[in-house]
């Protein structure tokens, strides 16, 4: 079987480019005939149909690159395979993803999704996004890299480390993490929670300043960094935490919170969406419950949807668009693994292992290539 792979490549720092860097190398590495390709080059895409022969196109996105990653493979007689994630909703080609012979979806929460929004996933399968366990693995805080990091982060010895990753961090739950802290209270006072969201500019960020205010947390111990952090220096930055918390109001996957596990830094999430499918909870983590969620009634389209000029759809019945996690747990998930060392240490021990034996890079891929090439009867 030869493979073309679409996402954007050469690799960048974005989850998707990772998502689909991650399985070529994967393939490559387990002799699979494999080659890599901007998923929105056209031009070089045709060359390879016609020098490669590859027999599918596995392309890494949403429903939105339905024509870079279906319809431009089909014009040339390449069978499509997309590896779906959600992005709030699907609005436009359901019928053209549901009538394919395969699409792989990165949680089985994505492909409820794509089900709620009326695409047929009876060809649906589950692959999660996998993790290089030689990568992002434990570090001791003794090392000189990590103990260089936690300083320059103005880490004391007696301080522990809450760290929160992605977008614009309240979109991680960095709000509801603020209510815990503050409930938490002087409880166990000797904390420094680091959010690190993509841009300086963030979005929410007033919101965020108001609530600290509000809830009167010591802003000397919030730290907000920005920007983008190589793969090489992330488990360092994990290493150099010693709870990763993220209860995401929307994550289909939450490949972070698997590469935190890897490291062996136990995870506090929410019991919905992806995280559900990647935590154990009380093993390698906590997944506090869902309190609250929000559902719209309407949504604007555009062309760039695949629509002919923009419009409003309103919906048969209210779309969640967003989770909340409930603040009370948080607070007591992070308070226990705050306070208590060797409870945080034996869920990291755990959450390394179960990262190893379900999510390694190589062992998923090999999965993801032999549902190919049984469901299309491929060599």
């Amino acid at each position: 079987m030869r493979s073309i792979i679409l996402y954007a490549y050469p690799l960048e720092t974005d989850g998707l480019s990772l998502q689909g860097d991650m399985l070529y190398r994967a393939m490559k590495e387990n002799g699979e005939e494999a080659v890599a390709c901007h998923w929105q080059s056209d031009f070089e895409k045709e060359w390879l149909y016609q020098t490669f022969h590859p027999n599918v196109a596995i392309g890494v996105g949403f429903w939105g690159y339905t024509p870079e990653l279906i319809l431009h493979p089909q014009k040339f007689g390449v069978t499509p395979i997309p590896w779906f994630v959600a992005d709030g909703w699907v609005a436009n080609y359901q019928d053209i993803i549901g009538n394919l012979p395969l699409v792989f979806v990165t949680s089985d929460w994505v492909r409820q999704t794509y089900e709620r929004d009326g695409v047929q996933t009876k060809n649906f399968v589950t692959a999660h996004v996998g993790v290089e366990p030689e990568v992002f693995k434990p570090i001791p805080k003794t090392n000189p890299a990590v103990f260089k990091l936690r300083e320059m982060w103005g880490i004391k010895p007696e301080e522990k480390v809450l760290l929160t990753m992605g977008g614009d961090v309240t979109s991680k739950g960095a709000q509801e993490v603020f209510r815990a802290l503050a409930k938490i209270g002087t409880r166990f006072p000797n904390w420094k929670y680091i959010c690190k969201a993509w841009d300086e500019e963030r979005d929410h960020k007033d919101e965020e300043v108001q609530l600290l205010e509000e809830l009167g947390l010591p802003k000397e111990r919030i730290v907000f960094l920005s920007g983008s952090w190589s793969r090489h220096f992330m488990p360092y930055a994990l290493n150099a935490a010693d709870i990763y918390v993220a209860p995401s109001r929307l994550d289909g996957y939450g490949m972070i919170q698997v590469e935190a596990q890897a490291c062996g830094i136990p995870v506090v999430s929410i019991d919905a969406m992806g995280p559900k499918e990647t935590i154990v909870h009380g093993k390698t983590g906590f997944l506090a419950r869902v309190d609250s969620t929000v559902d719209l009634e309407s949504e604007l389209v555009y062309p760039e949807m695949g629509f002919e000029e923009q419009g409003r759809i309103v919906f048969d019945k209210p779309k969640t668009f967003a989770y909340r996690a409930n603040v009370d747990e948080l607070a007591e998930y992070l308070y226990t693994l705050l306070a208590h060392d060797e409870k945080r240490e034996a869920m990291g021990e755990a959450a390394r292992a179960h990262a190893v034996q379900n999510f390694h890079y190589r062992n998923l891929a090999h999965q993801m290539t032999d549902t190919i090439k049984e469901r299309l009867n491929l060599t």
